[in-house]
């Protein structure tokens, strides 16, 4: 387990990526990261049928499924993703906000295996099947 000032810097560089930021994923709950996350559904974030692009959702359903694994990680550990598997189940319109959460199914030693769904006012629109790598850091 890492200490909170540590979480909370590994979570402001989850923040800071410029293409997170550029897509304006926001957390649901700043106190609690692993609440997850929410972004809007604008102009950056859409395809060309002003509906949600889905590899907008993939890369905000690995990025949940991240933050719920993050508080069991240790000081010197990193998750990378080591397979996704994600089911877009309905189209999502031009501004709406997608809110998302990730969960722990399982955490082994060298292995997580995480669940991320996507949601819009409460309906399900998108879930991921995430397994992450856990792999050594400096």
């Amino acid at each position: 387990m890492t200490s909170p000032d540590v979480t909370a810097t590994r979570v402001q560089a989850v923040l800071d990526i410029p293409l997170h930021r550029h897509l304006g994923m926001q957390l649901r709950d700043p106190a609690h990261p692993p609440a997850g996350i929410w972004f809007p559904v604008d102009e950056a974030a859409q395809n060309q049928a002003a509906l949600l692009h889905g590899g907008v959702v993939y890369t905000f359903l690995d990025v949940a499924a991240f933050l719920a694994l993050l508080p069991s990680l240790g000081r010197r550990e990193h998750a990378v993703t080591h397979d996704l598997t994600a089911s877009l189940l309905r189209p999502v319109p031009a501004g709406a906000r997608v809110d998302l959460t990730g969960s722990v199914l399982r955490r082994g030693r060298a292995v997580a295996f995480l669940r991320s769904e996507a949601t819009v006012d409460g309906v399900l629109v998108a879930s991921a099947q995430v397994t992450k790598s856990i792999v050594p850091i400096g």
